[in-house]
C-alpha cells in the first residue's frame, strides 16, 4: 500500500503558496492597501489579488483572479485567463482568455467583446507580468520586452535592469534591491529583493499628476 501511495505522491505536482501585503501611497500619502496570493501546483498557478484605495477622492476596490502556466515551448510563464472587477475609479468587469501560446486574446469588458493579437510577444495580465519579470531577473537578463493586456488595448513595455541598491525596508531592515525600469504607456520602476525570494518589494509609478508607490509590509511563503 505504501508503494502505491508513494507513487501517487510522486505523480501529484507539489503545491505551495506565497502571500504578500502592500501599502499604497499616492503623492506620498497613504491611501490604501493591497494583498496578493499565489497558489502553485507544479508548473501552474492561480493568483488572487485585491486592493482598496482612495484615488482622486473616490473609494476604489480592485479584485483579480488570474490563471497562468509554464510554456515549455516558450520557456516562459503565460496567462491562461483572468477576471478583474473594479469599482469606483475606472469601474469595470473584465474577463480575458488567451490562446495561440499567448499571442491572441478574447476580452469582455462590461459585456463588450474585443479580440487582440500580438505578432511575437505573448499578452499577459499584470500579475503574470510581474512573475515573468522575476523569472527574467533570476535568469540574469538585463533587458527585455513584455506586453500587458489592458481593458481596451495591448500595452508594450521595454524593461531595463539597473544596478543594485540598498534600502531599509521595515520589518526586514536593509535589503539589496534590483531596480527594473519599465518604459512605455506607464513608466514604473520595480524593486525586487534576491534575499527575499526575488519578491517585489516596491513599485514606483511615475505619473505626471499622481505619483504612486506600493511597498511590501508582510510576506510569507511555503514554496522552495
Amino acid at each position: 500500500m505504501s508503494t502505491v501511495a508513494d507513487a501517487a505522491a510522486q505523480q501529484t505536482p507539489a503545491q505551495c503558496s506565497r502571500h504578500a501585503e502592500y501599502d499604497i501611497y499616492l503623492s506620498g500619502i497613504h491611501t490604501g492597501s493591497m494583498s496578493r496570493t499565489e497558489t502553485w501546483q507544479g508548473k501552474t498557478a492561480v493568483v488572487n489579488s485585491s486592493s482598496k484605495a482612495s484615488i482622486l477622492g473616490i473609494g476604489t476596490r480592485y479584485q483579480q483572479r488570474a490563471e497562468l502556466v509554464w510554456s515549455n515551448e516558450r520557456q516562459q510563464w503565460l496567462t491562461q485567463k483572468f477576471h478583474q472587477k473594479v469599482s469606483g475609479f475606472r469601474a469595470r468587469d473584465m474577463h480575458a482568455s488567451f490562446s495561440a501560446n499567448g499571442l491572441e486574446s478574447e476580452v469582455d469588458v462590461d459585456g463588450e467583446l474585443d479580440s487582440y493579437r500580438s505578432n511575437d510577444i505573448p499578452l499577459r495580465d499584470v500579475d503574470t507580468l510581474a512573475i515573468q519579470i522575476r523569472e527574467f531577473l533570476m535568469q540574469g537578463r538585463q533587458q527585455f520586452r513584455l506586453i500587458r493586456q489592458a481593458s481596451d488595448a495591448i500595452e508594450p513595455y521595454q524593461y531595463y535592469v539597473q544596478p543594485k541598491q540598498t534600502k531599509n525596508i521595515a520589518p526586514w531592515g536593509e535589503l539589496s534591491l534590483i531596480p527594473v525600469e519599465q518604459t512605455g504607456t506607464e513608466e514604473v520602476t520595480y524593486y525586487f529583493a534576491p534575499e527575499l525570494d526575488y519578491q517585489l518589494i516596491q513599485a514606483r509609478y511615475h505619473g505626471i499628476i499622481l505619483r504612486g508607490l506600493i511597498e511590501l509590509n508582510q510576506y510569507t511563503s511555503s514554496c522552495d
